[in-house]
């Protein structure tokens, strides 16, 4: 399959690694000069799930690009989809499968905008990476990527995609409700990512607190809430026990939102809690966790001088 991933960060890079390593055509996009130079020079370096390599890799600016890709998997952060999108339109022909499996709410929407429904698949992956200085990325996981054809009719495709993924060692699953994967998805984001990056705490130290059931009890109950006004049935004790489990397997993982603040990069929490204050305000009840914890990221973006 002749892939382009579209952001090629920690996770873009350790999706990128493990399709090429199975034997499909790779091209890692992105707009990081640094990044990519460093890549160009000395191949791709990474860790994955402890295990160093190095592979040869292709890699440039969208704009450097004329061919056009078989799928796009896009990897950018929620606020940057609309400009990566912009980017990537002439690498798109009439068949190309976009596949995004961006954190956060509402990104189907913006990218119906560029690409017909019938050419997007939608997912969500519990795998996680860290983006150690330029061409220098380290990732882990073992759970599942699940994917979902936007176009009913398209059901064909997004299984071909989750069985490249499966064969690659990305453990691809096809779901008959990816609506629900996103909003579980979600609630991970917007309880261990805002939490490690207000406490400054990895996932195992966050979870050995004595507050952290109540904590995720009443940011999962203002989610839960919201993904009911659109069809999601998100049980709150179910979704706890299932932070729960991803936290036993990523314990020592500083979440990608920490990782920003640490860098100084502008986060994703608009696109997490940030959307279950909005949405609770339009439909006339109040998430007073979500709205906090969103005025808390962004006080300390203000800190750090984070420009949004």
């Amino acid at each position: 399959m002749k892939i382009a991933i579209a952001g090629s960060g920690a996770l873009g890079c350790g999706f990128g690694y493990m399709m090429q390593k199975g034997g499909n055509e790779v091209t890692l996009l992105d707009f990081w000069e640094d990044h990519i130079q460093a890549i160009r020079e000395n191949g791709l370096s990474i860790t994955v799930n402890g295990k160093e390599d190095n592979i040869t890799i292709p890699v440039g600016k969208p704009d450097e690009f004329n061919e056009t890709f078989e799928t796009v998997f896009i990897f950018t952060k929620s606020m940057g989809l609309r400009h990566m999108l912009e980017a990537i339109k002439h690498l798109l022909d009439e068949n190309t499968k976009v596949v995004c499996l961006l954190n956060g709410l509402g990104h189907a929407n913006t990218i119906s905008k560029y690409v017909p429904k019938k050419n997007i698949i939608m997912g969500t992956t519990v795998w996680t990476g860290g983006l150690d200085a330029p061409g220098k990325t380290h990732f882990m996981g073992e759970g599942p990527v699940e994917v979902q054809n936007s176009d009913e009719n398209e059901e064909a495709a997004a299984r071909q995609v989750v069985q490249m993924m499966a064969d690659c060692g990305l453990n691809g699953v096809y779901s008959s409700n990816v609506h629900f994967t996103t909003w579980r998805k979600a609630c991970v984001n917007g309880t261990m990512n805002a939490l490690c990056s207000l406490l400054d705490c990895n996932i195992k130290e966050l979870f050995e607190t004595a507050q952290i059931d109540q904590l995720n009890h009443n940011i999962v109950s203002e989610f839960s809430r919201v993904a009911e006004t659109e069809g999601v049935q998100l049980d709150v004790e179910e979704t706890i026990n299932y932070l729960k489990t991803v936290a036993e397997k990523v314990g020592g993982h500083y979440p990608s939102m920490h990782q920003d603040l640490k860098n100084k990069r502008p986060t994703e929490i608009d696109f997490l809690n940030g959307v279950v204050a909005k949405e609770s305000e339009i439909n006339g009840f109040e998430a007073p966790y979500s709205k906090q914890i969103t005025q808390l990221i962004h006080a300390k973006e203000d800190i750090l001088g984070i420009k949004r």
